[in-house]
């Protein structure tokens, strides 16, 4: 897994603000904060879930789907960035 070696310190940077906004989820429960406020965090938290998703996806197909050490085809290349395109798409 050479990309989540290569990024370790930028994704465990993401896991962090992920962890604050979850420590936040339960800080706004704990003082019954208006369920607007605490939705409203839970989405900006499952929003940074999708972008860490993404990055880890996006390093995957990249690395291990297409093989970099061998030249992928014109074909081949087209469809991992459209996947990639989809899965931006769809983890928006």
């Amino acid at each position: 897994m050479a990309h989540t070696i290569r990024d370790k310190k930028k994704l465990l940077h993401r896991i962090r603000r992920i962890r604050g906004q979850v420590d936040a989820i339960q800080r706004a429960l704990e003082k019954q904060k208006d369920c607007s406020s605490i939705l409203q965090t839970i989405a900006a938290c499952r929003g940074a879930m999708n972008g860490l998703m993404m990055e880890l996806l996006e390093g995957h197909i990249e690395l291990h789907v297409i093989d970099p050490n061998r030249k992928p085809t014109v074909k081949q290349h087209e469809a991992a960035e459209e996947l990639i395109r989809v899965l931006r798409s769809y983890l928006k």
